[in-house]
């Protein structure tokens, strides 16, 4: 078992019956604000894709917090996946599917140079929309996704299938 996985073995929370009934909700907050486990996390995200990648986006709002910690250890840009409304001037939107409702997503165009690979990360991989969203937003603007990169997968609802043939990975699966 990699030290990543032991630290958030050891700091997950669990909270029942949040945001809603029936969900359970997994908090990464208490990792995160270790600092021995969240530089365990960071470090093997990093090490996962080393050399793979030429940026990094991180997905609102937890996967800013990964993207920019694993983009500077491996002395890369950052690029931000955001809430619609939330980025000025030019940005892409993509506009996706959840289980109530329908959210969006926007990037700002033209950081990088075309082609530029992007690692993207997030906190939670659940249903895929949202990193599919990410990955569309992505492409769109000239830049290729060299791999998706989470903390937590939830196994049970196959989210993976959603990412085709990109490589994927998390550093627990539920």
């Amino acid at each position: 078992m990699s030290r990543a996985r032991e630290e958030l073995d050891r700091l997950l929370v669990s909270v029942p019956d949040f945001p809603e009934p029936g969900i359970l909700f997994r908090d990464l907050a208490p990792v995160f604000a270790d600092g021995i486990a969240f530089r365990a996390l960071v470090d093997d995200l990093a090490a996962h894709f080393e050399g793979g990648f030429d940026a990094v986006a991180g997905v609102e709002a937890r996967g800013f917090v990964l993207a920019a910690a694993v983009a500077y250890a491996a002395g890369v840009g950052v690029l931000v996946v955001r809430k619609a409304g939330k980025l000025p001037g030019v940005v892409l939107s993509e506009t996706y599917d959840l289980e109530y409702g329908t959210a969006t997503l926007e990037l700002e165009p033209d950081r990088l140079p075309q082609g530029s690979r992007v690692l993207v990360l997030d906190d939670v991989l659940a249903t895929g929309g949202t990193l599919a969203a990410s990955a569309r937003l992505i492409a769109g603007a000239g830049y290729s996704v060299a791999g998706f990169g989470v903390v937590l997968e939830l196994a049970d609802l196959a989210g993976r299938e959603r990412l085709g043939d990109t490589p994927v990975y998390s550093i627990a699966a539920l």
